[in-house]
């Protein structure tokens, strides 16, 4: 038993946003069906390159869609939107990650769907909201960043504004569409009543400003870019030279300072004023930097992880296949395997759900072939042979 067992729930999604949110729901269990246009050829991540486990079943997609159904409908026709509407009677929530305008057009708000389902909750993920002057701007993760301020905060001092190295606006506006989509439904199933749950890219990018903003809004203090990576506040809390590269340190806690101190053999360091307390440290980060620079240069990074683990907070700077191959993501059953959906029996792998429910391993289904589940959804709508093979044949579902 999964935490969402039992929940249903419609997803017309694409590309990533969207679909990383109802990742997150099937992985718990929530019987997710991705609405897919048939016409234009279903989800368009599926021929997203350049890796592909077959035609038109791109890596990309599988890392979006894994235990998941599909339906092939399309929502343009008559036809297609009464098969849409006998399906949301049966579900606990629609969302979408559309243009701020299209949910309306396409009847996927709660105005449209509630006398077909009351208690049903739309969730909807947009790019600059449903309603404003930008409901109809299409709009993408790269864009939020450099709008909301994260390029001015990223990369080094002196370089060209840089953007945050994976779509973190997308990823994490999936996952709070999520949590605002399952905390309608207990609501719903608490009162009987659904309602419209709206996200965005714009709004998530600005709100994860957290602390930046707050200051900025209070004091006036605009954050710009610092060397290493460092934290604005917090010293030491960078990357810093080894004999054999790199190390991140952070000790952003008082008790490390002197933890690191021990460690590297410096305890005069400890009772040195200039580096008594974080405001002293802060003070004096280029001479800090300097001092660990050298004193790291004693021992490898792996050496000096080994003499830090458990103690002062470090990591090593890997590249993404270092990342994987790091023996404690093994250690932590980081990367499991699924079946092949092509058919050759050869198991194809991708990183483990970071929620681990105790009692259950989540499922670990391939993401599904477009309308693989068509025809057995609309059986258990009732509907006989006659009517699925007219829907197909005027093109509503495949």
């Amino acid at each position: 038993m999964q935490p969402l067992d039992g929940v249903r729930i419609l997803a017309v999604e694409q590309y990533g946003a969207g679909p990383f949110g109802t990742l997150y729901l099937a992985n718990q269990g929530a019987e997710v069906i991705k609405i897919e246009n048939p016409a234009d050829g279903g989800d368009m991540a599926r021929a997203v390159g350049p890796h592909f486990l077959g035609p038109e079943d791109s890596l990309f997609f599988h890392a979006f869609n894994a235990n998941k159904r599909s339906v092939a409908i399309d929502l343009r026709s008559a036809e297609g939107q009464a098969v849409f509407r006998d399906l949301a009677a049966t579900a606990d929530a629609v969302t979408n990650n559309l243009r701020g305008d299209v949910p309306e057009t396409l009847g996927l708000d709660y105005a449209a769907l509630k006398d077909v389902n009351p208690r049903l909750v739309c969730a909807h993920l947009s790019a600059y909201g449903r309603t404003g002057p930008r409901k109809n701007w299409p709009g993408y993760d790269y864009l939020m960043q450099a709008e909301a301020g994260w390029f001015s905060v990223t990369g080094e001092p002196g370089t060209p504004p840089s953007r945050f190295g994976l779509s973190v606006v997308d990823l994490m506006t999936g996952v709070t569409m999520a949590f605002g989509m399952v905390s309608a439904i207990l609501a719903a199933r608490a009162s009987g009543e659904g309602r419209d749950v709206d996200v965005s890219l714009f709004d998530l990018a600005l709100h994860t400003t957290s602390y930046l903003s707050t200051w900025y809004l209070n004091t006036g203090h605009v954050q710009d870019r610092l060397p290493r990576s460092a934290h604005p506040s917090l010293t030491p809390c960078q990357s810093y030279t080894t004999k054999d590269g790199w190390i991140f340190l952070m000790c952003n806690k008082e008790k490390f300072w002197p933890a690191l101190c021990a460690q590297l053999e410096k305890s005069e360091w400890v009772e040195d004023r200039r580096f008594r307390s974080f405001k002293d440290r802060l003070a004096n980060r280029t001479l800090i930097q300097e001092l660990l620079d050298e004193a790291l240069q004693a021992r490898t990074t792996a050496e000096w992880l080994e003499r830090f683990a458990g103690i002062v907070p470090a990591a090593p700077i890997l590249d993404i296949g270092q990342a994987l191959e790091n023996p404690f993501v093994a250690a932590r059953d980081g990367v499991h395997a699924f079946p092949d959906p092509t058919g050759t029996g050869n198991a194809f792998r991708m990183v483990a759900h970071p929620i681990r429910n105790q009692g259950g391993e989540p499922p670990r289904r391939p993401a599904p072939p477009l309308g693989a589940d068509t025809e057995t959804l609309l059986r258990d709508l009732g509907y006989d042979d006659d009517r699925i093979a007219t829907l197909k044949r005027t093109g509503a579902v495949a």
